[in-house]
């Protein structure tokens, strides 16, 4: 037996909407999908384990939490039941991605043939583990700034090809998405810092190339904070700062007129039990590549009913 490998064109119009509204493209979803199914049964292979038991017929498994968290990536989930067994799949429950789950709660129920839900179990938990981890640690972010204004940013801190996926999760975790590439805003770092000859000289020739683009510009002192606001700069990382520096930035903004229209990001080597203390200093973002570099998976499995 070998799975149904369903079209894109035969996915249900539903799950492909639900994708979309949820701002991931489907057909790179189901590219990814394709590309995992291969690894797992590549030259049309087929899943000598499950295909060797007696026959099966058809059942009902259960994603399942087996510790607390924040759930996403069950319709990516769905997608994988669907190319592995088309028609013959159904999914007769599925809590929305963002929900909180506890340890025991299904977040997913699907029922179809017996061989080819084993076949597709693996694939389908590595996405959704995977994500939910993602929106797990970025929901405990979220409520360690909880009480300030700070918001919690990813980074392009992702897996290579999985960076819409990743950053969805973070969105499903009440986080806030950075830039997707490095073509739709600018943010010039300290190795363009020291290529230009200065974070003002950067500043300006990404300003000249890309004229209307949103800059922003990586900072190590105060100095060549003033010197950007003074060039009007709006966007502003503040690097490895310490506590004392980053209030003292957020205080010379205030002192410059510029609150509302500069804002500042905090980064580097920020861990969760001194997030509460940088957010009081008055920043606006506060960002973690952990949230997608080296992130936990959510314990999920499939279990069988």
């Amino acid at each position: 037996m070998s799975i149904a490998r369903t079209p894109y064109t035969e996915l249900p119009g539903a799950l492909v909407d639900e994708l979309t509204h949820a701002g991931l493209d489907s057909e790179d979803v189901y590219r990814m999908v394709v590309r995992a199914f291969d690894e797992d049964l590549p030259d049309g292979g087929s899943d000598v384990t499950s295909n060797a038991m007696p026959p099966m017929g058809s059942g009902v498994g259960d994603i399942a939490a087996r510790e607390a968290g924040i759930v996403a990536g069950l319709g990516v989930a769905e997608l994988v039941f669907v190319y592995a067994m088309g028609s013959d799949v159904e999914v007769t429950h599925r809590v929305p991605d963002g929900s909180r789950v506890s340890p025991g709660d299904v977040a997913m129920r699907v029922a179809g043939p017996v061989t080819d839900l084993l076949t597709a179990e693996r694939t389908a938990l590595n996405f959704a583990s995977h994500l939910s981890g993602i929106a797990t640690e970025t929901d405990r972010w979220v409520a360690a700034l909880a009480g300030t204004r700070a918001r919690v940013l990813d980074t392009r801190k992702t897996l290579p090809t999985y960076r819409s996926l990743q950053k969805y999760a973070v969105r499903c975790g009440g986080g806030v998405n950075h830039r997707f590439s490095l073509s739709d805003r600018a943010l010039v770092k300290d190795n363009h810092v020291v290529a230009a000859g200065g974070a003002l000289r950067a500043y300006e020739r990404v300003r000249e190339a890309n004229p209307g683009l949103r800059v922003e510009v990586e900072v190590t002192d105060l100095d060549q904070l003033r010197e950007l606001l003074g060039a009007g700069c709006t966007e502003i990382l503040l690097d490895n700062m310490d506590t004392a520096t980053m209030a003292e930035a957020v205080r010379l903004v205030e002192r410059t007129g510029a609150v509302g229209r500069v804002t500042l990001e905090a980064s580097g080597g920020l861990t969760l039990d001194r997030a509460l203390e940088v957010a009081q200093t008055g920043v606006d973002f506060i960002s973690v590549g952990g949230l997608t570099h080296s992130v936990t998976a959510l314990d999920l499995g499939l279990d069988m009913r």
